[in-house]
């Protein structure tokens, strides 16, 4: 009998991933991951601001969830987070689809 996969935990962050917020939003990230079953799916759309605190979060997330035999997948990407991880040329390290929009009319 095959076994079934639990069904991810859905993090959506809305405020900026910046300094300001990284010690609560580290808090928020590891409990998030703590209650996931297997999965924790991160949506980033509505980051409209993200430095390099809030890119240190991501990678220490996803670090975090292989340590714990667990998955931590951003599903979801805001304008801002798409910029900074082709800025830092980490998207084949994230291991995470990164979908362009298209351009609006």
């Amino acid at each position: 009998m095959p076994t079934r996969r639990k069904k991810p935990r859905r993090l959506a962050i809305g405020e900026d991933l910046t300094i300001y917020h990284a010690a609560a939003q580290k808090q928020q990230f590891i409990d998030a991951l703590a209650s996931a079953p297997e999965q924790l799916d991160i949506d980033l759309s509505g980051v409209v601001e993200i430095d390099t605190a809030g890119f240190q979060l991501l990678m220490l997330v996803k670090r975090e969830a292989r340590r714990l035999g667990k998955e931590a997948r951003i599903v979801a990407h805001g304008e801002a987070v798409r910029e900074l991880i082709e800025f830092y040329n980490v998207a084949a390290e994230f291991g995470d689809p990164l979908l362009i929009p298209a351009q609006g009319a």
